[in-house]
């Protein structure tokens, strides 16, 4: 939590830059990177209802940042669809020290108002400060977004406008995951479980979870036919995210009861079933009881309901944890975590799953050797998580999440420079170690994510033996572009090769006479023909590693993405001209920046052809 923020403003200045040039010229704050116009609102359509943009100072007489604290009433929903947004920001206000990061208290509506604000989210691997001013849309004075339950109260309301600003617009926020925003606070591991099919002990889990400071929401899945946010006749909104805000047990009649408390974000609409407000369960229990746990209890749209019941009539639940560990044992550990970045990029690194195994290989592969088990154990406790990155941002160009997953392969012992490495645990980005579609076609995974979804990260938790294992992150079609974060957390002490960066040195082409040339040019004309199998006088792209591979010539992803954009056409084929072109090219790019690097140093340095 005590990371430093990185300002996302267009031209590098602070939001205490940006204030204190503000009240040095008496001027409000007016945002150029997110104007108060209709494209900050919609990017799809016209903006269906005439907004004006209103500072809170226009809207009431007292306007205050936060009145009394800020809590899970403050959040009440707009005409935006962003439910699972307000789900999570309803969880945050449970957990002080978080809501404090994300919302910093240095700013109010006091003497160093300048109709500037700002707040701070987790964003692949890096904190980021987003700074907005204070127009918010409005209708005859009122706020028609995100608003508190007191007028005067602007938190929650400039809240949403920072994140739809990190997102691109308000409308990008339409739809999502309440895991996607309660990471966005916390940088925490999401886990979700399914009430059908969950542990037979998912009250202790959630309770656990609860205890240790977790977020959670749950939601009801839509069935097919039925209208989305259709509330039925229990008082309960298919297809809407719920943060889940309390769990307690209580006696009644002698025996134990689970409870479990809801909160919608529409700040109305409750469950009518047992323990709900007024149901007469309440009149059962001990008085005392009834009022520590119901306190203030009102029509504000939380709820409790007995957690049979809600595992009867939810579907999905979802937590945010603020470490990885297991929410099925006590054991605390030290986790270690590391990260590292890739791209699908069709024609060259997005193979699509297995299913597609001409491809398949050719997806990113990042090796892990787990050398020692863990403490009191002789397994290893891994937790994979794979996030594609600003897909919600990209919405506005027409692009949206893709389904991914991934596998985990055991491979054999590794050789070569990294068997001199004692690490307990490391990973690297495998280029010249790629392995071919072969190993894939008769070797199964050893581990793999539960399915393929169009979720922003999927996550799983493993227990393996130690050995040598390949980790493969796709896309579930082919051709999909993205690019992903991968967070791996491990138990014990971390050694990192990323070779993402790395080439191989043995890829040496000279030119000494014409006819060395002809003789490699006979060579790369009879692999051109090898993988045009069809006569068409073009091969795949995706089979250019191996063909480059074959001529001597080792690359590395990032270069072999640059080629593929560069040669292949719109069905992913380069034809020969291309393909003779590119190679020749790569020759002497070889040639060229080995001379020049040995007559600089006295050693070849390849690294040179990534600049």
């Amino acid at each position: 939590m005590s990371a430093k923020s990185i300002s996302t403003q267009g031209d590098g200045k602070t939001f205490e830059q940006l204030r204190q040039e503000c009240l040095q010229k008496k001027k409000l704050f007016e945002d150029p990177d997110f104007p108060a116009c209709d494209s900050s609102l919609y990017y799809s359509q016209s903006v269906p209802i005439n907004f004006e943009w209103k500072r809170p100072g226009e809207l009431c007489e007292n306007p205050e940042f936060i009145v009394g604290g800020a809590d899970r009433t403050d959040i009440c929903q707009g005409a935006l669809g962003d439910c699972w947004l307000l789900a999570a920001i309803a969880s945050l206000t449970l957990h002080k020290e978080t809501l404090a990061r994300v919302v910093p208290n240095d700013q109010g509506f006091d003497r160093s108002y300048a109709g500037i604000f700002h707040f701070q989210f987790w964003q692949h691997n890096r904190w980021l400060d987003v700074v907005v001013d204070d127009r918010l849309p409005a209708v005859r004075n009122r706020l028609v977004l995100l608003h508190s339950a007191s007028n005067n109260e602007f938190w929650s309301a400039l809240l949403e406008k920072a994140y739809a600003k990190l997102n691109g617009s308000y409308e990008s926020l339409k739809g999502g995951s309440t895991l996607e925003a309660m990471e966005d606070f916390t940088g925490g591991v999401g886990e979700t479980y399914e009430t059908k099919s969950a542990p037979t002990d998912l009250f202790n889990i959630m309770k656990k979870a609860y205890d240790r400071g977790s977020m959670m929401g749950c939601s009801i899945d839509v069935r097919a036919s039925k209208p989305s946010e259709a509330q039925t006749a229990s008082g309960l909104v298919k297809g809407h995210a719920y943060s889940i805000t309390g769990l307690e047990e209580v006696n009644c009649r002698g025996k134990k009861v689970k409870l479990i408390r809801i909160r919608n974000p529409w700040g109305q609409v409750e469950w009518n079933g047992a323990w709900s407000d007024e149901s007469r369960e309440w009149n059962v229990i001990d008085s005392s009881e009834k009022k520590r746990i119901l306190q203030n209890s009102m029509d504000d749209g939380e709820f409790w309901m007995e957690f049979e019941d809600f595992k009867a009539n939810y579907d999905k639940i979802e937590i945010c944890n603020l470490t990885p560990d297991s929410l099925t044992d006590d054991t605390k550990r030290k986790w270690e975590v590391n990260m590292f970045e890739g791209n699908w990029i069709r024609g060259s690194t997005a193979g699509g799953c297995r299913n597609f195994i001409d491809t398949f290989w050719t997806n990113p592969q990042f090796k892990l050797i787990l050398k020692h088990a863990d403490d009191n154990n002789d397994k290893c406790s891994v937790v994979i998580a794979l996030m594609q990155k600003n897909r919600r941002a990209l919405r506005k160009e027409g692009l949206d999440l893709q389904t991914i997953g991934f596998a985990l392969y055991e491979v054999r012992e590794t050789t070569g420079k990294e068997a001199i490495l004692h690490a307990t645990y490391s990973y690297s980005y495998c280029d010249e170690d790629h392995l071919g579609k072969d190993f894939f076609r008769y070797n199964g995974s050893k581990a793999r994510s539960k399915t393929y979804i169009n979720v922003r990260e999927i996550s799983e938790r493993f227990t393996l033996p130690p050995g040598n294992y390949l980790l493969v992150p796709t896309t579930f079609q082919p051709h999909d572009e993205a690019d992903f974060l991968i967070r791996i957390f491990s138990e014990k002490a971390v050694i990192c090769l990323d070779r993402s960066i790395q080439v191989d040195n043995s890829g040496q082409l000279e030119f000494q006479e014409f006819k060395v040339f002809w003789e490699k040019m006979k060579k790369w004309i009879m692999l051109f023909i090898s993988y045009d199998t069809d006569r068409s006088g073009k091969m795949s792209s995706y089979e250019l590693r191996i063909a480059l591979k074959a001529a001597g010539m080792h690359l590395n992803t990032k270069l072999l993405q640059l080629l593929g954009l560069r040669f292949a056409d719109e069905n992913y084929d380069i034809d020969f001209d291309d393909y003779l072109t590119c190679i020749v090219r790569l020759e002497n790019m070889f040639r060229v920046f080995q001379a020049l690097d040995k007559s600089k140093t006295g050693q070849v340095n390849m690294n040179i052809l990534q600049v």
